[in-house]
């Protein structure tokens, strides 16, 4: 499908992305993935739900597929905690991420969630530093990394799965430093005006695109991808396959070296 620009506001994106239609990252790995087999722990303390991880075939080829997966009703959203993940959820990606390393398998993340989970007991496992691990650890793989955001992107619980080397993001997905209700919160003190920061926090993928954050776009139906996941899912394909032939063809200290610089400009700044 070609992308078309819906010319929605962030906020019309954001209601889009929240519906409990929209596929998430189980329906996604069914539909892009063969063979799926999901791998539990992270070997220090338990299994967290909120985020998924095991050995997948994408067209033949071998791959470590890890995502945030949140549920369809408040029982599954429960189990999975929204989507937000505690720091054994990131170690969990992290020892898959090194299984991948040493077998050179390809990783893809698929990532949607709100933001890492923040409660006291997170904080008592190490959460940050969980979190700031796996971004180390990431920007040093020695294999290609490929991330989409699905549909929410926030904060660093979303960037422990993006430190990667190619990114793509749903036509309706957002990526953010912070989400617009915690925006609202810090800079007006009023949660409720979490609508008008959306709107002014340019977190949509046009807006990332052209700050040389993401590096595609892929393409929804004028009422989300919940109009049509298979069309979805098969751009998501295209998205993958592409960046798999481009990394292919870099040695991997040429793709270190890449995945390096491209972090380091991203952003505008003025003196």
């Amino acid at each position: 499908m070609k992308y078309v620009d819906n010319k929605l506001s962030a906020w019309e994106r954001i209601e889009l992305i929240r519906s409990k239609e929209r596929p998430g990252a189980k329906e996604y790995i069914s539909y892009v993935f063969e063979h799926f087999i999901e791998c539990h722990g992270d070997r220090y303390f338990g299994d967290d739900a909120a985020i998924i991880g095991g050995i997948a075939r994408f067209e033949t080829r071998p791959v470590t597929v890890i995502a945030h997966t949140k549920g369809k009703s408040l029982e599954e959203n429960k189990i999975s905690n929204f989507g937000m993940a505690h720091p054994e959820g990131y170690r969990k990606a992290l020892r898959l991420m090194k299984q991948a390393e040493k077998f050179r398998r390809p990783i893809i993340c698929l990532v949607d969630t709100p933001g890492a989970y923040c409660g006291i007991e997170a904080e008592e496992r190490g959460q940050h530093e969980a979190i700031a691990r796996n971004q180390l650890e990431m920007m040093q793989l020695k294999t290609p990394v490929i991330s989409i955001v699905l549909g929410e992107g926030g904060s660093g619980g979303a960037l422990a799965l993006a430190v990667c080397d190619r990114l793509g993001m749903m036509q309706n997905a957002i990526y953010s430093v912070i989400s617009p209700r915690g925006f609202a919160s810090i800079l007006w003190k009023d949660a409720s005006r979490e609508k008008e920061a959306a709107n002014s926090i340019k977190i949509t993928a046009e807006d990332l695109l052209a700050f040389g954050v993401c590096d595609s776009i892929i393409p929804e139906p004028t009422g989300g991808s919940q109009e049509d996941p298979s069309l979805t899912s098969e751009g998501i394909s295209v998205f993958i396959r592409n960046a798999l032939l481009q990394l292919d063809t870099l040695k991997i200290d040429e793709m270190l070296d890449y995945r390096y610089n491209k972090f380091r400009k991203i952003g505008f700044f003025r003196e």
